[in-house]
């Protein structure tokens, strides 16, 4: 799972149809993800330990705010319209806004050019390996937030490694104090 964890979806599913020689299509696989993530969404979805008071800091504080995912836009734009959070966000970049998915760096490339900000300039909370990566490409301030899977996980090249979204280590990076 680590080594699909942060690809595109085409490029994952591609991984486990080579690991499991499987006979079935990326479209396939696809299809049949997205029927049974839609099926179990409702149920066992939940922001991350920390999301909120985080993006509630980051707002009082006047931050921009933006997400640079590795997934498809259908995808995202279910699980954060489950917590009404796209609102919450500048604007969303997937992986059908690049041409070159992660760890290549180019969607921070264009977040941090949409955004107006040098990379150095932009701070990147990732929860996989190959999004550190790309962050630590693109020049950007990258700090690690694995979950469970992205545990043991290598993170060369990032400032922090963080224990969840609430973790202070964020705050301070940032100059601000956590509620």
């Amino acid at each position: 799972l680590t080594d699909m964890m942060g690809h595109p979806p085409q490029a994952a599913i591609q991984t486990m149809i080579d690991r499991h020689q499987l006979d079935d299509t990326v479209a396939q696989l696809r299809a049949e993800s997205d029927e049974i993530f839609s099926e179990i969404l409702d149920d066992r979805l939940a922001p991350m330990p920390g999301l909120l008071e985080l993006l509630d800091v980051l707002e009082h504080a006047a931050f921009d705010k933006a997400i640079a995912t590795s997934s498809h836009r259908g995808h995202v734009t279910r699980v954060l319209a489950q917590f009404d959070l796209e609102p919450r966000f500048r604007f969303l970049l997937t992986s059908d806004d690049v041409t070159y998915g992660k760890p290549h760096p180019e969607i921070y490339c264009k977040a941090s050019a949409r955004l107006g900000f040098h990379p150095s300039n932009i701070m990147v909370l990732e929860d996989s390996e190959v999004g550190c990566r790309a962050a630590v490409a693109a020049g950007c301030f990258a700090i690690a937030v694995p979950g469970v899977f992205g545990a043991k996980s290598c993170y060369d090249g990032v400032q922090l490694i963080a224990d969840s979204l609430a973790d202070k280590l964020i705050f301070s990076a940032l100059g601000l104090a956590g509620k």
